[in-house]
């Protein structure tokens, strides 16, 4: 039996009858899964300094009424990510689409700050 079959992979426990599963198992998935969770949470609080220092650069930026979006940074950013990844063993592919998806929320709360509304 494959972990991914106990519960999709998700490391959630959701779905997850382990009713005939032997106990080892059971602690192998219980101990990977504390892994995970572990791991969760160093992800989103470094996203919270991210976006800490994300939010001074917007400040910055609308002192001096500069653009929110900076395409030639961004490129940059993602072509570096891009190469993290595949040194990490990660599919690039994913580690794009999760920093496009950062960038959009940044530009979004440069447009805010710009617009003063925070």
């Amino acid at each position: 039996m494959n972990i991914s079959d106990l519960d999709n992979g998700t490391g959630t426990g959701a779905a997850d009858d382990s009713a005939g599963i032997d106990e080892s198992v059971t602690a192998e998935l219980a101990r990977l899964r504390d892994s995970i969770d572990n791991i969760d949470a160093a992800v989103v609080h470094m996203l919270a300094e991210r976006f800490k220092c994300t939010q001074q650069v917007g400040h910055l930026k609308a002192r001096h009424q500069l653009p929110p979006a900076d395409p030639g940074r961004e490129a940059s950013q993602i072509a570096r990510l891009r190469q993290l990844a595949e040194n990490a063993k990660l599919d690039p592919a994913f580690a794009e689409k999760l920093l496009n998806f950062i960038i959009a929320e940044v530009i979004r709360h440069h447009e805010t700050i710009a617009a003063g509304e925070e």
